[in-house]
Parts: structure tokens; sequence; C-alpha cells
């Protein structure tokens, strides 16, 4: 009985949100970035240019994995910064990438994304840096 009422009252809601044309309040959001899997992505952060490329191509769930962020212009950064990797919506485990100043303006680091146990593929990569206001990058990882 009490699972009855509770399969009726959820069809209640989805037709209700599917008549006023609205998303149930669970949607996850949109990834920003799949250009990643053809190329470099770029974002302006803080009067600079970001631009974020994971290699190899296409990006995938259990590989490693090669990070290069490039900042335009890059004064005043520090020579390690970090490269978060989280999901959307969930609590995963921290996931943080280490990266070193390779040459100019450029930083680089290995690590990996994991698979969620749930299926789901958006992940986030936010460059954590305040004198960048933590530039992030949302994207689809492929099987």
């Amino acid at each position: 009985m009490v699972l009855r009422r509770q399969v009726i009252r959820a069809a209640v809601i989805m037709l209700g949100a599917l008549a006023f044309g609205t998303a149930p309040a669970a949607a996850e959001p949109a990834a920003d970035s799949n250009a990643i899997h053809a190329g470099p992505c770029t974002r302006s952060a803080a009067g600079r240019e970001v631009t974020l490329e994971i290699d190899p191509k296409p990006v995938k769930h259990m590989k490693e994995l090669t990070f290069r962020v490039t900042v335009e212009p890059c004064e005043g950064l520090a020579p390690n910064l970090l490269l978060d990797l989280s999901m959307p919506g969930m609590v995963m485990g921290r996931n943080q990438v280490r990266m070193s100043k390779r040459s100019g303006c450029t930083w680089e680091g290995k690590g990996l994304i994991v698979r969620c146990m749930s299926g789901r593929t958006l992940w986030k990569a936010t460059l954590l840096s305040p004198e960048l206001g933590n530039p992030a990058f949302t994207f689809n990882v492929r099987d």
C-alpha cells in the first residue's frame, strides 16, 4: 500500500513537470567543454586566457591522462598548481592532479578519471588558483 502511494506520487510529480515544461530538480548539469575530445578548450578568467588540454583523445575513464594548462599572461602564478577533478552533484573522493610549470606559461601533470559506478560520465576540471578565480571546464568522459 505504501509502495503504491509512493509510485503514484512520483508519477504525478513527473506528469506535472511534463505538463508545465519543466525538468525534475535532479536533472544533470550540461557539459560545456565537450570539444575537449577534439582539442584544447579555453576560458577567460581574471583577465587571462586559461586553456585546458587533455591527452590522449578521446578522454576516457581509467586511462592515464596528461593534463596541460596554459595561462596567458601567466605572471604572478605559482610554479605548481592543482587541477581538481570532480563530478557535479556527486561526492566522489578527492582527485587532484599536481601540475608543474613546464615552459613559458604551461603547466602539466598526469592523472586518472575514475569510472563512476552509477554510469554517469559528466566531470568537472577546476584549476585551483585564487589569482584566476578557480576556472572550471565540464565535459563528458567517453567509455
